[in-house]
C-alpha cells in the first residue's frame, strides 16, 4: 500500500511546532512523510485562522491540494489547526473533498486519524511528543534552530483576537518537561532554542501560581546545553524586573526580545483590551536598554483599529520616532467575526489602514537603515545559517530572529570549518540597507 503523507504548515511558530510533532508522530508510526503532494496517499494541511488573510491563504491551499484526490494518489484530505477549529462546519460544506477536521489539541492523534482513512503502515509504533519532534527534524534544512512551545492557549482576551476561543485558556508545560525536550533537541543538533507561546512572559502562572519565565531561562541556560536561547512573543504588560535581570545576566540568552505592543495610545490600548499604558511602555523600554544597552527590541503594531483617529495615528508615529525600535512589524486591523472589536463603532476604512501602514513602515525603514549603518566596523558573533555554492555564508547576530529579521552575508578568504549553527566572528563592512554584509574575522594566533 501507499503509506506516504504530505504535510504542510501555515502561520506562526506555534503551528510549526505542532507540524513537527505531527510529522514525527507519523514517521514513528511507520508512515513516510514526503515533499510531493501528488504522490501522497494522504494530505494534511495545518491551517492558520488568526486573521482573515490567513484564513483565505489556508482555504486557497486546501482547494489547490484537494485536486490531488482526483489527479493524484491522494485518498484522504485532512485539515488541522486553528482555521479548522474555527470553521469546522463551513470547511466540510464548502470543500467536500475534506475527509476529516482535526481540531487544535488533537494533533497528537494524527497517526490514528490517518490509519482510519488509508490503513495502517507496514510498521506501527507509538511515541511521545518529544521523540516525535526529534524524528521530524531529521531532514530539517535548519537543524541548528529549534522552536520550543512552552505553553498553549491564551488568557489575554484582546478584543481583536480569536486565539482564546480557538486554543483555549493558557496552559503552561512543566519546567521539567520543557528541559527534557530542550536537552533532546540540543543532543539532536540544535544550537539555538526559540521559546514561543501566545505570551511567553505569562509562563507558569497557571501551574506554579507565579511568573516562572526567569526561572525557566536560568534552568535552560544551565542545563540544556544550548548556545543561544531566544525569547519571542512576550507581552510587555507581563515583563517583570526579574525577567529583565535574568536576560541581562545569562550569556546564553540572546539580547533580543519580541514584545508586541500593538499600539501606543492609551485610549486605543484600552479598547484593545490590553493592559498597560504608553507611560509604562516607555518605562519598560528604558529599563530594558538600561540593563542591556545592546538589546534589540522587536514589536508589532496594529493600524486602523476601530476608533483610531488621525491624532492617535500621528501620536503613534511620534512614539515610534522617539523609541526607535530595532525591529518592527505593522498589520492593518482585521475585523474578525466573534470578537468584541468587530462590533465596535467607528470602523476605519481599508484605504486609510493601508495608507497608515505604508507611512509607519516607511518611517521604520529609515530607522532600521540608520541602525544597520551604525554597525559598520563592529566585530559581531554570527551564527551560520547557510553556505552557498560560491562559499559565501549567511547568518544572523543574536539581535535577529530566523526568517523574521535581517541577516548577515559574509565572505572568507579561507574555507571555514564552521557548520550550520556554529558561531563566527564577523567584521561588519556595511549594510545593503536591510541586511548586513561583512567578512570573516580571523582568530588571533
Amino acid at each position: 500500500m501507499n503509506s506516504s503523507i504530505y504535510l504542510v504548515s501555515l502561520g506562526c511558530d506555534k503551528n510549526r511546532v505542532d507540524g513537527e510533532t505531527m510529522i514525527g508522530t507519523l514517521r514513528t508510526a511507520g508512515y513516510q512523510v514526503i515533499n510531493e503532494p501528488a504522490e501522497a496517499a494522504a494530505i494534511v494541511v495545518n491551517t492558520c485562522g488568526f486573521i482573515r488573510d490567513a484564513v483565505q491563504e489556508s482555504i486557497d491551499l486546501i482547494l489547490d491540494l484537494s485536486e490531488h484526490k482526483t489527479d493524484g494518489e491522494c485518498q484522504a484530505l485532512i485539515v488541522v489547526g486553528c482555521m479548522a477549529a474555527r470553521y469546522r462546519g463551513e470547511i466540510l460544506q464548502a470543500i467536500p473533498e475534506t475527509d476529516v477536521i482535526v481540531g487544535v489539541g488533537e494533533y497528537e492523534n494524527i497517526a490514528e486519524v490517518v490509519e482510519n482513512l488509508i490503513g495502517a503502515p507496514p510498521l506501527s509504533e507509538k511515541t511521545t511528543s518529544t521523540i516525535a519532534r526529534i524524528a521530524a527534524r531529521s531532514d530539517d534544512v535548519t537543524p541548528h534552530i529549534a522552536y520550543v512551545k512552552i505553553a498553549e492557549g491564551c488568557d489575554n482576551y484582546c478584543t481583536y483576537c480569536t486565539i482564546p476561543s480557538i486554543r483555549g485558556a493558557y496552559r503552561s508545560r512543566s519546567m521539567e518537561d520543557i528541559l527534557h525536550e530542550c536537552k533532546a533537541l540540543v543532543n539532536a543538533g540544535a544550537k539555538e532554542l526559540v521559546l514561543v507561546a501566545q505570551d511567553t512572559a505569562l509562563y507558569g502562572t497557571d501551574i506554579y501560581g507565579e511568573k516562572r519565565l526567569p526561572k525557566l531561562l536560568r534552568l535552560l541556560a544551565k542545563e540544556s546545553g544550548a548556545t543561544w536561547i531566544r525569547l519571542m512573543y512576550a507581552y510587555p504588560e507581563h515583563i517583570t524586573d526579574e525577567l529583565i535581570q535574568a536576560m541581562a545576566a545569562l550569556p546564553q540568552v540572546c539580547k533580543y526580545i519580541d514584545m508586541p505592543i500593538q499600539h501606543s495610545e492609551n485610549s486605543v490600548i484600552k479598547r484593545m483590551g490590553r493592559g498597560g499604558s504608553k507611560e509604562k511602555l516607555l518605562e519598560l523600554v528604558q529599563k530594558l536598554r538600561d540593563k542591556m544597552p545592546d538589546i534589540a527590541i522587536r514589536t508589532t503594531l496594529i493600524v486602523g483599529f476601530p476608533g483610531e483617529s488621525s491624532r492617535d495615528f500621528e501620536n503613534m508615529m511620534q512614539f515610534v520616532r522617539e523609541v526607535r525600535f530595532d525591529r518592527l512589524g505593522v498589520f492593518p486591523y482585521s475585523r474578525e467575526d466573534g470578537t468584541p472589536a468587530a462590533t465596535m463603532p467607528q470602523q476605519v476604512r481599508e484605504s486609510t489602514k493601508q495608507d497608515r501602514l505604508a507611512a509607519i513602515m516607511d518611517l521604520q525603514q529609515r530607522i532600521h537603515f540608520e541602525k544597520q549603518e551604525a554597525q559598520a566596523g563592529k566585530i559581531l558573533d554570527v551564527i551560520v545559517d547557510s553556505v552557498n555554492e560560491n562559499g559565501e555564508y549567511t547568518g544572523r547576530t543574536q539581535y535577529d530572529a530566523y526568517e523574521v529579521d535581517a541577516v548577515v552575508n559574509f565572505s572568507s578568504d579561507i574555507k571555514l570549518s564552521q557548520g550550520l549553527g556554529d558561531i563566527c566572528k564577523v567584521k561588519i563592512l556595511g549594510s545593503d540597507q536591510y541586511d548586513l554584509r561583512g567578512e570573516y574575522e580571523h582568530e588571533p594566533t
